[in-house]
């Protein structure tokens, strides 16, 4: 299965390799191009790859990726997404999408702090719990947020808000303390990975 994101991505990608199938047997180009257009097609391929996932219990994580950051203090996540990681993000939590805003910025590397005043997407969550906080953040190379749901669209835990193209950054911020079960440096999965329960205390 494919990121809803990646249709065009992967059709132009197609289409280069096409014609570079086609320089090769009519103009007998060299076979290099032909290769490196198969590995670029590939390589699309496998980027915008958009896996199914057993939803875990608690709080799902949002994204694939090394965890950045945990502040307890603020109850925030900073998820960080290689390029080799499954890009497609989503929901930390069932409820109702109430506000949704793109904001322009910078492209700084988005495992830095600059990365603060990067391109992102804010989504506001409104939750049993209260309302959680996401924000997307464009990376160095990523250049495209694509989102999958629209303001008052209602969502379930785990399900799929949309995705950032080569890169990027996935900020939580929760309305109320969590019992994180996960730490800083380890690595998790959008939607199977927990990342910690409610604190009802």
């Amino acid at each position: 299965m494919f990121a809803a994101g990646g249709k065009k991505p992967i059709i132009f990608s197609f289409s280069v390799f096409l014609a570079l199938i086609l320089l090769y047997i009519l103009l007998y180009s060299s076979f290099v191009f032909l290769i490196l257009g198969i590995i670029q097609f590939l390589f699309i391929l496998y980027f915008f790859r958009d896996p199914e996932r057993e939803i875990s219990h608690g709080i799902p994580s949002p994204a694939d990726g090394k965890i950045q950051s945990i502040d307890t203090e603020n109850n925030t996540i900073e998820i960080f997404m290689n390029i080799w990681d499954v890009h497609v993000n989503r929901s930390p939590s069932s409820g109702r999408i109430k506000k949704m805003k793109h904001i322009e910025g910078q492209h700084s590397p988005a495992f830095s702090k600059k990365a603060e005043r990067n391109e992102r997407q804010f989504l506001a969550l409104s939750t049993e719990h209260g309302e959680v906080k996401i924000w997307q953040i464009a990376g160095m190379i990523a250049r495209r947020i694509v989102p999958e749901v629209e303001e008052e669209d209602p969502v379930e835990k785990g399900e799929r808000i949309g995705m950032i193209r080569f890169g990027s950054k996935v900020k939580v911020e929760f309305p109320k303390e969590v019992d994180f079960s996960v730490e800083e440096g380890q690595r998790v999965k959008a939607g199977s990975t927990s990342l910690g329960e409610w604190n009802e205390r």
